[in-house]
Order: structure tokens, then sequence, then C-alpha cells
């Protein structure tokens, strides 16, 4: 395996991510480096070719108040995302998306007759458990917080009649377009929604959400048609079975806390700060620091 390869990238950012999340001030870019076994050049040069800046401008987003900083400049409405553009540079045009809902009652039914496949991934973010049907991607998940053995319950556990298969080879092609799509990749990531009528609509509604930015659980119950479901619309956010790709972790209380988030808060900060960092990406410098 060459150090070019997606695999090896997936692996050492992830590694360097929660190091950087854990760490103090104190920490290094030659520190930083050599806990990952690189130099501090080339650890840099990977670092910045995936997340898109440094790792010292990349500490920035994850500080603890960079969610209130997020809502204060870059909050969505999303009743007028459509009309100012905002949802041609969101999460269906940067991953090309597209995706169909189950029908109620089949929902209902627990998913009974229902194949879904199932296996790891490397993520960004951590090993992702990735599930799927015919029809396309039903199901993901991080286990960076809670282990592997409580997400693959987790994620299956939501259809208990399904029948889980684990086949990785068979979603792989989605999962390389839906991890590699900022990076220029073609195809398309379909989505499976299985859920609650309610549910999708407030899944629907965080796919209108453009990466880079946020909204709150109370623009989604105005948005949805249901402005007093706030409540009903945060558990409907926890219930997202397709992390990452339905933007959950961009759903934040008015008041800017991050909120909860199902995988793990240190995994919503990663995500807030991976996609902001993007979005600001300019062209990447030698620091000296890691922070």
């Amino acid at each position: 395996m060459t150090d070019q390869s997606p695999p090896y990238h997936y692996n050492v950012i992830a590694r360097a991510l929660r190091v950087i999340d854990e760490a103090g001030p104190g920490l290094t870019l030659e520190d930083l480096a050599a806990r990952m076994g690189m130099s501090p050049a080339h650890f840099q040069r990977t670092f910045s070719q995936w997340v898109g800046v440094s790792p010292k401008r990349y500490q920035q987003y994850l500080a603890l108040d960079h969610a209130k900083r997020l809502l204060a400049t870059r909050a969505t409405v999303l009743e007028t995302a459509d009309a100012a553009g905002l949802s041609g540079g969101g999460r269906l045009h940067d991953l090309f998306l597209t995706w169909e809902a189950m029908t109620p009652g089949d929902y209902a039914r627990g998913g009974e007759g229902l194949a879904i496949r199932w296996g790891w991934f490397d993520s960004p973010f951590g090993p992702a458990i990735v599930a799927g049907t015919e029809r396309g991607v039903c199901g993901m998940g991080f286990s960076a917080e809670m282990g592997t053995e409580a997400a693959v319950r987790d994620l299956l556990g939501r259809w208990p009649k399904a029948q889980p298969v684990e086949d990785p080879a068979a979603l792989r092609p989605m999962v390389n377009v839906a991890f590699g799509a900022q990076q220029g990749s073609g195809g398309s990531a379909p989505l499976y929604l299985i859920g609650a009528p309610f549910q999708i609509k407030v899944w629907e509604a965080l796919l209108r959400v453009p990466s880079g930015h946020v909204t709150t659980y109370g623009e989604i119950a105005r948005a949805i048609g249901h402005p007093r479901a706030v409540r009903a619309v945060g558990t409907a956010v926890g219930r997202n079975p397709i992390s990452w790709l339905i933007p959950c972790h961009r759903a934040l209380r008015k008041e800017g806390a991050l909120g909860g988030y199902h995988w793990g808060l240190p995994v919503k900060r990663a995500l807030l700060a991976w996609e902001a960092a993007r979005a600001d990406a300019g062209p990447p410098v030698m620091d000296h620091t890691a922070t």
C-alpha cells in the first residue's frame, strides 16, 4: 500500500483528528507528526490535502465555541434556502445524492423480508458501519465513541425483521462515491430512507442544509410545517440512520449549543470542523505548531 491510497489517508487523518481533539494547546506539529510516524513536512502535506487546511488552522475549527460562530454567521433558514440557491451547493449537489423513501406500510412491518447488506469502511472520522439495500444506502454510523459491537447492534437493530448480511463488497461502489465525491469522483450515491413519514420530512429538510452551514431544530420544525414540534424534530434528528450523508450533525440548538449526537459529540464536532475547514480552505501554509 502506497502512502497515496485512500485507506492510508483515512487511517492517518482519523488518528490525527482524535489526537488534535484531545490534545492541549502545547501540541506542536513535530509532536503530532511523530505520533503519526511521519516527518512534519510529509504529515502536514497529507493532512492539508485531506482536510483542506493545515493542522493549526483545523484546531481553530475544533474549538468548543465554533458551533456558536457557525450559528451566528452560517445559519441556514431552510424556508428560503432554495430561493437563495443554497441547496444547489448543498449535500444533494456536492455528494451526488439521490434518494427515495420506504412506504409507511413497509416501515411499520419493521423491514420484514428486506435484505440489508452491511460492512465496515474507513472514513475521515474513524471506522464507519454502512448498511444498504439494492435501492441504496439505508444506514451509516461511526464506532469511535461507542465501539464496534454496539454500533452494529444499534444500526441493524433499527429494522428488527430485516435480514442482515455482512457483504461490504456489495456496498463499496456507493461508499466510494459517498466518501470520495468531494474529491471529484463520479457516479451517484443513492439513499434509501427507512423511517416514519414525520422522520423522513425531517431528514429531507436536513438534506437542504449546505456543507459548511448549520441550522436549528426550530428552523427544521418551521420548514416542515410543524413549528411547535421542536422536541419531536430533535428526536427525529437523533434517529437519523444515515449519519453524515443526511447531515444531522448540522442541527444545533438555538443558543448555539451542539445538542446531542447519536454517535458521540466528539464525532459531531469533528464533522462540523471538517466541513467548515474545507469550506473556508485557502492555500495551505507550513505551520510550526499544530494548535
